[in-house]
């Protein structure tokens, strides 16, 4: 199982960051056996955009064959992304360790839908 965080930094001490596609890093996490196997920080590029953050954001992240995303905010387009390659979305927030403890003992929601704005650039 490989999932895909936004972060605020680049280990698992770093909080997730609430904007998907304009958060600093992506921490790409491999899980095996219920234990964390290894972890890779991505820069997120996409988030200087002027505008279609989200869906840059969300082809960075599908081009590392996650099945999942934790964030705490997702946008239509983004949402739309992952829909399109069946990469499940899950809601979190807080340190990245503690969240992906959740997420092994299943313990986080899955989202339906997408839960931020559609936003049109930088503000």
């Amino acid at each position: 199982m490989k999932i895909a965080i936004s972060s605020t930094g680049k280990t698992l001490e770093s909080e997730i960051d609430a904007r998907f596609g304009r958060c600093s890093y992506f921490l790409i996490i491999e899980i095996e056996n219920k234990e964390i196997k290894n972890v890779k920080a991505i820069e997120n590029t996409a988030k200087a955009q002027m505008g279609g953050a989200g869906i840059t954001a969300g082809e960075i992240v599908a081009n590392e064959k996650v099945d999942a995303i934790i964030t705490s905010n997702l946008g239509p387009r983004a949402f739309s992304v992952f829909k399109q390659f069946g990469i499940k979305v899950y809601s979190g927030q807080g340190k990245i360790k503690d969240v992906v403890q959740d997420f092994i003992d299943d313990k986080l929601t899955e989202m339906n839908e997408a839960t931020g704005p559609q936003h049109a650039g930088l503000r």
